[in-house]
């Protein structure tokens, strides 16, 4: 299965440019699995809902979205990208998945907001799912960026069956490159990051994004990596059936080792 993922430079406040670029890049874009970052379509840092509002768009109903499901089913292709959802009069900050048969496309809202998100966004309410491609039969979970910080998502999705794990984000911070491998560990998993760049300001506050998108093989082993700052894509081939075996030798196995009944917080400790 061929993965590209795409750092992109989203326009802050701009959607109708950042949609055509996004389209334009999937029809340029020959893969599988083609992934963007997080609120690719708005730019990020927004504090004011009636600012986001006008950029936001409802599942099944938005033609921007109906677009994304259209090139998904002419490429033959699965296709992640982050967007702000509105549904009734709350917003979140999601992700689509577009599957090429339109029934098995779904929308993630992320679980756990991040800073200032808290000020446009309501907390997720899907939970952590999977998706599966049946032609490349490879099951794919998703999370969206400071998800990353909870070991809990990452695991959720390899108990559920995850061969990979995709995280479109928008990282400011440096902490997250030393984390992914581990998750890739520890739950023998594909991990695969699409993080944007540039920098946006909001009053005297600015935030700078990296970039350093990544693929990690299921031994925590960089497969791919971006660029700090410039927009690029790269691209990886792996192979989900490598990932089903969880033993890493003849007696342990990290799924079947687990005494889950211990996993539990005391508040007498």
């Amino acid at each position: 299965m061929k993965i590209a993922i795409v750092q992109s430079f989203p326009i802050y406040a701009d959607s109708q440019r950042n949609v055509t670029t996004i389209c334009k890049m999937i029809e340029s874009i020959q893969a599988d699995l083609i992934v963007f970052p997080e609120l690719a379509t708005s730019g990020y840092f927004f504090t004011d809902k009636n600012s986001l509002s006008p950029h936001a768009l409802t599942w099944n109903e938005s033609p921007e979205l109906s677009t994304f499901q259209e090139l998904s089913t002419q490429k033959d292709a699965d296709i992640i990208i982050g967007f702000p959802e509105k549904e009734g009069n709350v917003m979140y900050n999601a992700a689509g998945i577009f599957m090429p048969n339109k029934h098995d496309s779904k929308v993630y809202r992320k679980t756990h907001l991040f800073y200032k998100e808290h000020e446009v966004f309501e907390e997720g309410n899907s939970g952590f799912f999977c998706v599966h491609d049946s032609k490349r039969d490879c099951t794919i979970g998703i999370m969206i960026c400071y998800d990353w910080r909870f070991p809990e998502a990452a695991r959720t999705l390899a108990l559920q069956g995850a061969d990979l794990i995709v995280c479109p984000s928008n990282l400011v911070t440096t902490l997250s490159g030393k984390v992914f491998p581990a998750r890739a560990i520890e739950n023998k998993v594909y991990v695969a990051v699409a993080n944007r760049i540039g920098e946006e300001s909001l009053g005297d506050e600015s935030l700078l994004f990296r970039g350093e998108s990544a693929i990690y093989d299921y031994a925590g082993e960089r497969l791919a990596q971006a660029s700090f700052g410039n927009e690029e894509i790269i691209y990886a081939e792996i192979d989900p059936k490598s990932t089903r075996n969880k033993s890493f030798n003849s007696v342990n196995d990290i799924f079947k080792d687990r005494r889950s009944s211990f996993y539990r917080w005391n508040e007498k400790c």
